[in-house]
């Protein structure tokens, strides 16, 4: 009676092991399975509206310098704005989202752009540029923080300038629908890499389901834009990131004009 019992035991614990073992070779591929998965799905990009900020709807911004809409030569040209009703180098207060987007330890500021090139930031209303000689197109708007754009229709100022003599007018009519490119831009690393915002400014036109529109294109993925607002893109992963904005009418068609379709590429770093 002994050995039947030992021998039941015996093959018990040998049933045991055996499973055991079927139930780790079962988990490792399970878990190899989940790898390679991972490995091979694309990240999911989205983008939300963002509706956390201050309005600053009686914010402004008026150029006094230069007072024409020629300056001589080029080199130096010295700029500078009058600012109503906005405080430059405040820290914006940050809201739900955020406070969880990249912010500029310096405060709000000028976002200053030449002909649709990335923005200079500028935390005092008076500042020199080097302008080369030709026809150029500025556009200067008050920003927020953490660099979102205020929308009002007295918070920037768009201005064609000739420095010397006229050059190319690069297609562009700031009388006509126009969209400047703002945010993202450069380089993101940790936790600013989560949530960076799309912005952008509208010159002569609104957004709406019927009307114009902005595409998005962003790391090949559409996205479809029918509000003038800022959004958060999330889903990101890390290295370079492309972001395409084409300016459309009722139609789905581009709207003529040299700033109206823009690429711009940027970094995420851990």
């Amino acid at each position: 009676m002994n050995v039947k019992i030992l021998g039941t035991a015996a093959a018990v614990l040998l049933m045991a092991a055996s499973c055991g073992t079927k139930s780790t070779e079962n988990e490792e591929a399970m878990g190899a399975e989940t790898e390679m998965s991972a490995e091979t799905t694309p990240a999911t990009i989205s983008i939300e509206k963002f509706t956390d900020s201050p309005t600053y709807a009686s914010s402004s911004l008026k150029m006094t310098k230069p007072s024409g809409m020629s300056v001589p030569q080029a080199g130096e040209v010295d700029f500078a704005f009058e600012v109503g009703d906005y405080e430059l180098g405040a820290q914006t207060e940050k809201n739900g989202m955020a406070a969880n987007l990249a912010n500029s330890g310096n405060g709000q500021h000028i976002h200053f752009i030449v002909d649709n090139d990335p923005y200079s930031a500028h935390y005092e209303p008076e500042f020199k540029k080097e302008m080369t000689a030709g026809t150029h197109y500025v556009v200067a708007f008050l920003s927020r923080s953490y660099h979102e754009s205020v929308k009002n229709a007295n918070s920037f100022v768009a201005k064609k300038i000739v420095v010397g003599e006229a050059g190319d007018d690069m297609g562009v009519d700031l009388e006509q629908p126009t969209m400047i490119y703002s945010r993202p831009k450069g380089e993101y690393a940790g936790a600013d890499t989560e949530n960076l915002m799309l912005d952008f400014f509208l010159l002569n036109t609104t957004l709406s389901e019927t009307g114009n529109k902005v595409r998005a294109t962003i790391n090949g993925q559409e996205f479809m834009i029918t509000e003038w607002a800022p959004y958060i893109i999330k889903g990101l992963p890390k290295g370079e990131a492309t972001i395409k904005l084409e300016l459309l009418d009722a139609d789905g068609n581009l709207i003529p004009g040299g700033f109206n379709e823009v690429t711009r590429t940027v970094t995420l770093k851990d």
